[in-house]
């Protein structure tokens, strides 16, 4: 008689009990089943009440309560996704014991928010006439000009140099240096770790960014030990200037000649950059050491770096370059990097955990599975190719067999580096039979702890810490019969493409692309159809989520598209031509123009024209969309509501009856402003503090439009602000301001 796991009620019966049950089926063993499942229902909650009498382990929705016998008042619910309010009321007691020291002030602005945070005491920073007895001997009204650091930092949250006095409020974010000023800075990028990642060959040297892109790289914040310290440049996610590393290194190379310990700030434990070389005759990777680098300024970059033997590489963090020391030889077939990029939220590809979605759209059931990686080899009985080409292959052969049939399996990518894979042709394109579900994910497979068992576990994956690179177009074929009920499915997770997504004529049920990046300067997705039967995809559901994607062309035969936390279109260009299909959009920003046949639009912005055919079905809600743009009826949207409301103010009945003028000063002016169109940039689509605050707070919650949305940054700062009221002392002033 088998005995399953978790059977502790039935297995305290005396053993006479369990024979005679199992000579009569087992009715008994079933019935404990059922009770066993109420009581472990049972003793889960009571355990689970015994952990929210404390503020580490209690659920979110127990927080408020707790903060509530705290005395805590005053702050926004947020959302999971933005962020959680423990730390703050956890520490709500350390806050008072120190109340009113700038300590107390960052570590509140860093716990409120979830960013990271400094706090400057402005009259710190103020040049004055000293007392003899109280000389402040690194006060002078004068900056040194050959301290170059210091000049460096002029303006921002860890400057020195003192100054004169401003009589204009901190709230402005204007006035700063003044007797009862005090400057929270707040960096709302984070910061993402990329490790062993391929870099760019670009004309003689190489980039970070995998797609040839100059992007500034980003500390990766240390973390601050005791709540009495204030932050350093170290503890922020910034990003990385020349100077520092440059001054690192060459103190490291000096001490390493006088036999001295090197002190490691930015290229200690965790270094903020790292090279290595793959060379053809090696089968480990050449690791290049901090010492030989050299950190230099790389816009003008030429031939190859001429420098001494000691000297491998030169980095510019700025620009996000490298070049090689031509005493390299041979030329390494590839350059793995490691470091960190800057970014507003968890959208796109990225190092970001998404195991949960992984495990959703699994649902326990894996029936095929192998893995794509050039570092890691193949374990006991599994498949682990070099290329995602050949994994691909291995799965169109698997689906001609009849065994291959209405199964799901997984195509993990177990690394970061770059894959130059055209995934087109009949050979090479995806095929997804009738009944089948395929993932294509970037993730590892987490081992079995079994001394006796060497492999890993199928169907169980860590889906973070990776963003692989793949250069090249996808093709799909969805090979369903015509009348096939269910035709099958392709998921696409966490990879960062370098070409263009087709779907094929044929019969795909579905095509879901989540937590990727189609880079949107030339690529996209689009569906194709022959009108044949079989071939006209009618039947295809396209879910795009979290995604940074270009345009995207459906067929009039695909019925249904999705677009969730997501960035569509180049401006200036189509971002959705859709025409036949009924579309979903929900907290995006949608850069180009877009046709489309019917629409559901919420929390979202619409930069360019929205043409919808049939505009009596369907809503738009808490959007923005230029106002000429045929869609369906508007709900809560600007500028619609901007123009509503000078019509009365104008005294006018309806807002056709607005003067020209008037009508054009408010579209002018409820516009939506970012920080960067560029993609590439750090900040890129971030709303920009100039925006208006009615697009800046105009979404069903309070918070920003578009795929920012879930960030709530206006909650936050709402919360900051009530926050400081009860920590500051009387008669100071406190303002925000925001570095990235």
């Amino acid at each position: 008689m088998s005995e399953p796991e978790n059977e502790y009620l039935y297995n305290l019966l005396p053993a006479i009990y369990r024979i005679c049950d199992a000579d009569q089926g087992e009715p008994l063993r079933a019935l404990l089943g059922v009770v066993e499942e109420e009581f472990l229902a049972i003793e889960q909650d009571i355990a689970g009440l015994y952990e929210d009498l404390f503020i580490e382990t209690c659920d979110e929705w127990v927080i408020p309560y707790i903060g509530d016998l705290l005395n805590v008042h005053g702050v926004y619910p947020i959302s999971a996704r933005a962020g959680s309010l423990r730390s703050y009321v956890a520490n709500t007691i350390a806050y008072r014991r120190r109340k009113g020291t700038a300590a107390v002030l960052e570590q509140v602005a860093r716990d409120i928010t979830g960013w990271p945070a400094h706090a400057v005491e402005f009259f710190q920073l103020l040049g004055t006439t000293q007392h003899l007895n109280h000389l402040r001997m690194d006060n002078v009204r004068t900056p040194d000009l050959r301290d170059t650091n210091s000049l460096q930092l002029l303006g921002g949250p860890f400057e020195t140099a003192a100054h004169t006095a401003e009589i204009r409020s901190p709230r402005t974010a204007r006035g700063k240096y003044n007797i009862p000023n005090i400057g929270i800075f707040l960096w709302r990028l984070q910061s993402y770790p990329v490790d062993h990642t391929t870099a760019r060959e670009v004309l003689e040297g190489y980039t970070f960014d995998p797609t040839g892109k100059e992007i500034p790289l980003f500390n990766q914040p240390g973390t601050e030990e005791t709540i009495t310290h204030l932050a350093e440049e170290i503890n922020v996610p910034a990003p990385l200037r020349r100077l520092p590393l440059y001054n690192e290194l060459e103190a490291r190379r000096t001490a390493l000649i006088s036999s001295k310990t090197p002190k490691s700030i930015y290229f200690g434990k965790h270094p903020v950059l790292s090279l290595s070389l793959i060379h053809e005759s090696q089968t480990q990777p050449d690791v290049i050491l901090p010492e030989e680098i050299q950190i230099c300024d790389l816009t003008d970059w030429g031939s190859p770096l001429s420098s001494p033997g000691h000297i491998r590489a030169a980095v510019d963090p700025v620009l996000g370059k490298l070049v090689l020391s031509d005493s390299i030889s041979p030329k390494p077939l590839e350059v793995l990097v490691s470091y960190s990029y800057g970014f507003s939220q968890d959208v796109g590809a990225g190092p970001y955990t998404r195991t949960d979605f992984t495990h959703q759209v699994l649902n326990g059931q894996v029936d095929w599975q192998v893995g794509v990686s050039k570092e890691k080899k193949a374990v006991g009985t599994e498949h682990i190719y070099s290329s995602l080409a050949s994994a691909v292959e291995e799965w169109n052969k698997w689906n001609k067999q009849p065994e291959g049939t209405g199964i799901v399996g997984v195509i993990a990518i177990m690394d970061s580096r770059t894959y130059q894979d055209e995934l087109t042709g009949d050979e090479y394109s995806i095929k997804i039979p009738d009944g089948s579900q395929l993932l294509i994910v970037a993730a590892d497979w987490p081992v079995i702890e079994d001394p006796f068992v060497s492999q890993r576990r199928v169907g169980q994956f860590a889906a973070t810490g990776l963003r692989p690179h793949l250069l090249g177009d996808i093709h799909i074929n969805g090979t369903a019969g015509v009348d096939d009920p269910n035709p099958g499915e392709l998921v696409l997770d966490g990879i960062l493409i370098e070409g263009k997504i087709s779907v094929v004529e044929g019969n795909l049920g579905g095509l879901q692309v989540a937590h990727c990046t189609l880079t949107p300067e030339n690529d996209g997705i689009e569906v194709l159809s022959s009108g044949g039967p079989g071939k006209s995809n009618d039947a295809l559901e396209l879910t795009i989520r979290q995604t940074i994607c270009g345009g995207i062309v459906l067929s009039e035969t695909v019925p249904g598209l999705d677009l969730i936390d997501s960035i569509i279109g180049m401006d200036g260009s189509t971002a959705i031509d859709a025409k036949g299909t009924t579309v979903s959009i929900e907290q995006c920003t949608i850069l180009g123009r877009s046709y489309m046949r019917k629409l559901e639009a919420s929390n979202s912005i619409f930069k360019s024209d929205v043409e919808v055919e049939q505009r009596q079905a369907g809503c738009m809600r808490f959007c923005f969309v230029p106002y000429d743009s045929s869609t369906p009826r508007r709900f809560q949207c600007q500028p619609d509501l901007a123009l509503s409301k000078q019509a009365v103010k104008e005294e006018v009945s309806s807002v056709e009856d607005l003067p020209e003028n008037i009508n054009n000063a408010v579209l002018d002016r409820m516009q939506p402003v970012f920080t960067s169109l560029i993609y590439g940039n750090p900040a890129y689509l971030q709303l920009s503090p100039a925006c208006r605050v009615e697009i800046f707070t105009g979404a069903e919650d309070n918070s920003e439009m578009g795929v920012f949305s879930t960030l709530q940054q206006p909650q936050r700062e709402k919360n900051l602000l009530a926050a400081l009221e009860e920590y500051l002392r009387f008669g100071l002033e406190a303002g925000i301001f925001y570095v990235t």
